[in-house]
């Protein structure tokens, strides 16, 4: 056993007292290797975090105005909102908003109000937007307008979940919307095929509304609520220009939508 131990000391001691510096001698390679990724690979990894990071901005309102999301990020918009994610995002929004909607001791008078924007927070565009890039296109307004008078943007189902325990709970609803006034039965309609029903008023942007900036524009309606007497409990929009400005809510919840920003 002793010599055994000697035999492997030996090689030691002789690198130890020798008159050559350690850097002279190569190192024993370690016994897990990694090898390196690719070039292409750590570019890829390193513009998904730069988009996590951009949509991050996005959310918390640190990025504005914006036209189009950015060239590199339009595979990563896609894959989030087709993927598990956005699905994953819009039910903890709806759930959030659940819980607060069920701790609000309601007065009883019928003054209690929750609102509700429609686009990309009841009914989705996706279909609209996979075939502009997702928001990789600057925003056209006659090609979109053409998509709205069809009727076909399906429901945004945790939205949906949330609508009907809101109307549950006695809250008055009120949907108040970007689109025009002349397309008040198409967007009806489309709600109706959606599956929603009973809200109390459906606000559309009137001739004098339309060059007003969304923020202004849905301050102005919630302001006449107020004047009406309601109490403006909750609020659900995918822009932070359906939430903000004057008469805000109590609570407000923000959808997420890193396609496109309104002002």
């Amino acid at each position: 056993m002793l010599s055994w131990r000697l035999f492997l000391l030996f090689p030691l001691l002789s690198l130890s007292f020798s008159e050559e510096t350690p850097a002279s001698h190569v190192l024993p390679r370690p016994l897990i290797i990694e090898y390196p990724a690719s070039a292409k690979e750590l570019d890829g990894e390193q513009v998904r975090l730069q988009c996590d990071s951009w949509r991050f901005a996005v959310e918390a309102n640190n990025v504005n105005p914006w036209k189009t999301i950015p060239q590199e990020c339009a595979d990563y918009v896609r894959a989030y909102l087709t993927g598990k994610a956005y699905g994953f995002d819009l039910d903890k929004v709806s759930n959030e908003a659940g819980i607060y909607a069920g701790s609000v001791e309601l007065s009883g008078d019928g003054k209690d109000a929750w609102i509700f924007d429609i686009d990309e927070t009841l009914l989705s565009n996706l279909p609209y937007y996979a075939e502009h890039g997702f928001g990789l296109e600057v925003f056209d307004p006659v090609e979109f307008d053409k998509w709205v008078d069809k009727a076909e943007a399906p429901v945004i189902q945790p939205s949906l979940k949330l609508y009907e325990q809101v109307l549950g709970l006695g809250f008055k609803v009120f949907l108040l919307t970007g689109r025009s006034e002349k397309q008040r039965s198409v967007t009806v309609e489309n709600l109706i095929d959606a599956g929603f029903q009973n809200w109390d008023k459906l606000i559309l942007r009137a001739t004098d509304d339309h060059a007003k900036r969304a923020v202004v524009y849905k301050s102005e309606r919630r302001d006449e609520m107020v004047r009406e007497g309601y109490r403006i409990l909750g609020n659900s929009g995918d822009q932070w220009s359906d939430l903000l400005g004057s008469s805000m809510s109590i609570r407000s919840f923000k959808l997420p939508n890193p396609m496109y920003y309104i002002p």
